[in-house]
C-alpha cells in the first residue's frame, strides 16, 4: 500500500477518534441525569463503536502486505471477540448486588494493561533520541506505576466488595510513613530511570507500584468504600491516559483524561456528603482510626410483624422508605415499588430517601429503584428530604445501616462521626428491615435500633414487603 494511503487512512482515524471523543462528552452529560441517562448510553456506545472500527481500519491499512502486521490484526481480531464474548456473558448473568464488585474488577483490567504497555514501550523505544528520549522513558516509569496501583488496587477492592476479605481497614504500624515513602521512592526512582533507563529500575517499581496499591485500598474501611469504587475508577482513567501518551493515541488520551477527571470529582463529592477529607482517603485512609468492634449492644430493640407495620401503614398521611445494601441483596426493589404504588393509591404522600453513599456504589440505590419503574419524581436525595422527616408519620429502612445511624450525628467518639446521614429517627414511626441485630458495613453499632420509635422487622426484605402487602 502507498504511503499516500496509509496517511489518508491514519486521517480518517484521527478524524472518527475526535467523533468517538465528542461522543464520549455527551455521553457523560446524559449519565448526569435520570432522564438522559439512557440517551448518554447510546452515546457512549456509538462513541466505542466508531472508536473500534477506527482502531481496525488503521491496523487493516498497516497490515497489508506485511506479515507481521498481519499477525498483529489477527491478534486484534481475536481479543476483541474474545473480550466482546466475556463482556456480553458477564452483562446478562451479574445480578445488581454483583457490579460494585464486576466494576471493581474491569478497573484492575485497565490498570493490568497499562502495566503492559509501559513495559513494552520500555523495551521497544524505538529510534528517539535526546530530549524525546528522555520524555518517552518518564511516560513509561509513571504508566507503570500508576497502572500497577491501579490493578493491585482494584484486586483488594473486588476482594472486599464481594466479601471475600474483611472490610475493616489494615492498619500496619506507621502506615501512613509506609504511603508517603512509596511516592518518595517511585519520585527518585522515576528521575533516575529517565537518566539511566536499566531495566531493573522498572521491575522495582512495578512491584513498588503493586504493593502500593494493595496498601492504599487495604487501608481503607467498609464505610469508605463507594468512594473507593470512584477513585480507582479515576486511577483507571488516568492509567489509560499513560497508556495513550506510549501508544500516541489521542483518543485514548483524552478518554481517560475524561474518565480520570469525572472518578475524580465524584469521589470529591462523594467524600462532602460522608463528611470526609478527600485527601486522606485516596492517600489510603491517612489520617483514619480502626473503629472498634460494632457488636456490642446499647439497648433493648422492639420487634413487630407484618401485620402491625401494614397497619401503621394503612394510618399514615406520610411515608418515606429509605434503602441501603440489604434491599439489593434481598432484591426487594420490586416488591418495594409496588408497595409505594399501592399506598399512593390510597392517597398517602410516599417518597423514597437516598443517601449518596447508600449500597456499594455510587448511584447503585437510584439504578435499583428505576429498574423497578420507582417514579423519578418521588426519589430525593439526602439534602432534599432530611428536613422533612421529622414530619413524617412512617419510615421505612429498607436493608439500610450506617446511612441512617444518628451515632454519625451524636457520637464525637463514632467512626462514622460527622458522616452526614438521613434523619430517620425523626420521623413519628421507624420500622428498620434487618436479617439480625448486627452492625453494617462499617462495623459500627447502630443505636437506631434501640430508639423508642423505632421497630425491628426480621427476616428477608422481600418476604416481609411482600407479606406486608398481602396485610394491605
Amino acid at each position: 500500500m502507498s504511503t499516500d494511503l496509509i496517511l489518508a487512512s491514519a486521517a480518517v482515524a484521527g478524524a472518527a477518534y475526535i467523533v468517538a471523543a465528542l461522543l464520549f462528552v455527551l455521553s457523560l452529560a446524559g449519565l448526569s441525569k435520570h432522564e438522559t441517562a439512557r440517551r448518554g448510553v447510546g452515546f457512549g456506545v456509538v462513541g466505542m463503536t466508531i472508536a473500534l472500527l477506527a482502531t481496525v481500519w488503521l491496523t487493516v491499512t498497516e497490515a497489508w502486505g506485511s506479515d507481521s502486521a498481519t499477525l498483529g490484526l489477527v491478534l486484534l481480531l481475536v481479543a476483541v471477540v474474545v473480550g466482546a464474548a466475556i463482556g456480553l456473558w458477564r452483562a446478562r448473568t451479574v445480578e445488581m448486588t454483583g457490579m460494585p464488585e464486576l466494576i471493581a474488577l474491569f478497573h484492575s483490567f485497565v490498570g493490568l494493561a497499562a502495566v503492559l504497555v509501559g513495559w513494552n514501550g520500555a523495551l521497544d523505544d524505538g529510534s528517539l533520541h535526546g530530549a524525546l528520549r528522555d520524555i518517552h522513558h518518564g511516560e513509561v516509569f509513571i504508566g507503570v506505576f500508576i497502572g500497577g496501583v491501579t490493578f493491585t488496587g482494584s484486586i483488594v477492592a473486588y476482594l472486599k466488595l464481594s466479601a471475600k476479605i474483611s472490610s475493616r481497614p489494615l492498619m500496619l504500624p506507621g502506615k501512613n510513613v509506609l504511603n508517603v515513602g512509596a511516592v518518595v521512592v517511585f519520585l527518585a526512582l522515576t528521575v533516575w530511570y529517565v537518566i539511566t533507563p536499566e531495566l531493573w529500575l522498572l521491575v522495582v517499581v512495578t512491584l513498588l507500584s503493586l504493593a502500593l496499591g494493595w496498601h492504599l485500598v487495604a487501608s481503607i474501611g467498609g464505610g469508605d468504600m463507594p468512594v473507593v469504587v470512584s477513585m480507582l475508577n479515576s486511577y483507571s482513567g488516568w492509567a489509560a491516559a499513560a497508556a495513550g501518551f506510549l501508544l500516541d493515541n489521542d483518543l485514548l488520551i483524552v478518554t481517560g483524561a475524561l474518565v480520570g477527571s469525572s472518578g475524580a470529582y465524584l469521589s470529591y463529592i462523594m467524600c462532602k456528603a460522608m463528611n470526609r477529607s478527600f485527601l486522606s482517603v485516596i492517600a489510603g485512609g491517612f489520617g483514619i482510626e480502626a473503629p472498634k468492634s460494632g457488636e456490642e449492644e446499647t439497648g433493648e430493640h422492639r420487634e413487630t410483624d407484618a401485620e402491625q407495620v401494614a397497619e401503621l401503614l394503612a394510618g399514615a398521611a406520610s411515608v418515606v422508605i429509605t434503602p441501603g445494601y440489604g434491599m439489593a441483596v434481598a432484591q426487594a426493589q420490586y416488591p418495594v415499588a409496588e408497595l409505594a404504588s399501592t399506598l399512593r393509591a390510597r392517597g398517602v404522600d410516599v417518597r423514597f430517601g437516598i443517601h449518596p453513599v447508600a449500597g456499594r456504589l455510587p448511584g447503585h440505590m437510584n439504578v435499583l429503584l428505576a429498574e423497578a419503574k420507582v417514579p423519578y419524581d418521588i426519589v430525593l436525595e439526602m439534602d432534599e428530604i432530611n428536613d422533612d422527616l421529622a414530619d413524617t408519620d412512617v419510615v421505612l429502612v429498607i436493608g439500610a445501616n450506617d446511612t441512617v445511624n444518628p451515632a454519625a450525628a451524636e457520637d464525637p467518639g463514632s467512626p462514622i462521626a460527622g458522616m452526614p446521614v438521613l434523619r430517620v429517627w425523626e420521623a413519628r414511626n421507624v420500622v428498620v428491615f434487618k436479617r439480625s441485630m448486627a452492625s453494617g458495613y462499617a462495623g459500627v453499632q447502630n443505636p437506631l435500633f434501640f430508639r423508642e420509635n423505632a421497630q425491628m422487622l426480621f427476616g428477608d426484605a422481600k418476604a416481609r414487603v411482600e407479606d406486608i402487602l398481602r396485610a394491605l
